[in-house]
């Protein structure tokens, strides 16, 4: 599965409408350690088909950067039923990310 890039105008139909759990990875394109987990996250998209995945320019959807109250990136954020479920701020291995999706889905 592809990642799905948010914005203002799709977040609702995207995130508060689904059911299921998803991940968001909200960046910016300067950012260092940004630029080393987003691999990362495109690996989980390809392997894990179950979750939906998705990215946040905070350059580009302030307003959802505000919402989720970010204010260091990359912040991965894990969503179950358009409710937020879990969230790390900064990088992180592969097997975290996924363990924070896997038990999101129990």
């Amino acid at each position: 599965m592809s990642v799905i890039k948010l914005n203002a105008e799709n977040f609702e139909n995207e995130i508060k409408n689904y059911s299921g759990v998803a991940l968001i990875d909200f960046y910016a394109d300067w950012c260092g350690p940004c630029k080393m987990v987003s691999p990362i996250v495109d690996e989980i998209a390809e392997e894990h088909p179950e979750f939906k995945i998705c990215k946040v320019n905070v350059d580009e959807a302030q307003s959802l950067a505000a919402e989720f109250s970010v204010m260091s990136i990359p912040t991965l954020v894990v969503m179950k039923n358009g409710d937020m479920a879990d969230s790390h701020i900064g990088l992180t291995s592969k097997s975290a990310i996924v363990d924070m999706l896997e038990n999101a889905n129990k």
